[in-house]
């Protein structure tokens, strides 16, 4: 027997986006995650599936606010078929956790009573397959989630012909949260062993915890976050899918990608080796929003060095960069380098002795360990006078 169900997890619904200084456009973001919920609803409907996994971090937090909440049960609801929760890092499990609060309870059974959160290790059967949950009970935890399931999966009643699902929350082989830019937990936390789990006794496994899209072993797939969270780390990360996933006893797995994410965080990297170059920098810079859309964030990590009207420029750029994408991330390691046209209309100024002896004096110190304090003044006296 085969079955078709949709693997998805990270939703963090609740992310603060901390990072993102403007109200406005925090709550853009916020809200997408949201949005990106019924996208997965019309995945199920398209490709029919039976059930929807979601391995791990529902919510970004252990304790999510009750409009957070509400709206996640509602969405998950309006999906219409059964979905299957373990709790992640973010929103885990244990005595008093949310998943056992008043308010949880009841808005689940009022406007998701598809949703079942699995909350101990334990096989469930259901009509299609059967679910090995591994639900992290403690935000950090130096043991294999997944260790129940090494003899769990032999016991007696099973039966024999569904195909047999691993659900669980964690890192492998290098790949998890620790890895990525905006958490914090150390590394070899929530660590699963892989090779140690029974893999003739099992035909797939669905991952959470690494925000990219990733097969890491023949039955292993983390599906990443459904809607993109943080800028991408190496060729390798590919975040804002879930997996469309046919499953069969004894036959493994066929996995397809669905890209469920609208936001796209890009990243640029120049270097100015001279002025003339910048003209050329804004154009190419103004074609690739075009192409983006005004729904991106931008990682922009500039080196080099620029005269002091065309650094100015830059900072007019960047400040209108700023204005218009929901983030931008600047690493800006560009040095002010006076040209000697600046220099000269600085420090000969015979009608204006003072202004020439400053400028003297500031330039005589870019040659010294004061020069980034020296070559801004500049850029500032060049900008008052301008």
């Amino acid at each position: 027997m085969s079955v078709r169900f949709l693997h998805t997890a990270d939703w963090q619904l609740g992310k603060p986006y901390a990072r993102v200084v403007e109200v406005a456009k925090r709550s853009r973001l916020q809200d997408e995650r949201f949005g990106c919920l019924k996208r997965i609803g019309d995945a199920v409907r398209v490709h029919q599936a039976k059930f929807v996994l979601v391995a791990g971090d529902l919510f970004d937090s252990p304790s999510p606010v009750n409009s957070t909440v509400a709206r996640a049960c509602e969405a998950i609801g309006q999906m219409g078929v059964p979905v299957l929760v373990i709790p992640g890092n973010h929103d885990h499990g244990g005595a008093g956790s949310l998943w056992e609060q008043p308010f949880f309870v009841t808005q689940r059974a009022q406007l998701a009573p598809n949703m079942q959160v699995l909350l101990t290790g334990e096989p469930m059967v259901l009509a299609e397959a059967v679910i090995f949950p591994a639900p992290l009970l403690r935000r950090q935890d130096t043991s294999d989630p997944t260790a129940w399931i090494r003899t769990g999966i032999d016991a007696a009643g099973l039966p024999a012909g569904l195909p047999r699902i691993v659900l669980a929350h964690g890192s492998v082989q290098g790949f998890g949260s620790a890895q990525d830019e905006e958490d914090d937990l150390p590394a070899g936390m929530n660590r699963i062993e892989l090779a140690r789990l029974p893999e003739a006794e099992i035909d797939y496994i669905a991952l959470g915890d690494w925000h990219g899209t990733k097969q890491v072993a023949a039955k292993a797939w983390y599906c990443g976050t459904p809607e993109i969270d943080r800028f991408p780390r190496g060729a390798d990360n590919d975040p804002g899918n879930i997996l469309i996933v046919r499953a069969s006893r004894g036959g493994g797995a066929v996995v397809e990608k669905h890209a469920t994410g609208r936001f796209r965080w890009n990243q640029v990297s120049h270097r100015f080796t001279d002025d003339a170059g910048f003209a050329a920098f804004g154009t190419d810079l103004e074609a690739r929003i075009g192409a983006w859309g005004q729904d991106s964030l931008l990682k922009l990590t500039l080196e080099g060095s620029l005269g002091i009207e065309t650094s100015q420029r830059l900072s007019d750029l960047i400040a209108g960069l700023d204005a218009r994408l929901l983030r931008l991330k600047l690493e800006d390691r560009v040095a002010i380098a006076p040209t000697e046209a600046e220099i000269q209309a600085l420090a000969d100024r015979p009608g204006d002795p003072l202004i020439s002896s400053v400028a003297t004096q500031l330039v005589a110190l870019c040659q010294t360990p004061d020069a980034e304090v020296a070559r801004l003044a500049l850029r500032q006296l060049h900008a008052a006078l301008r």
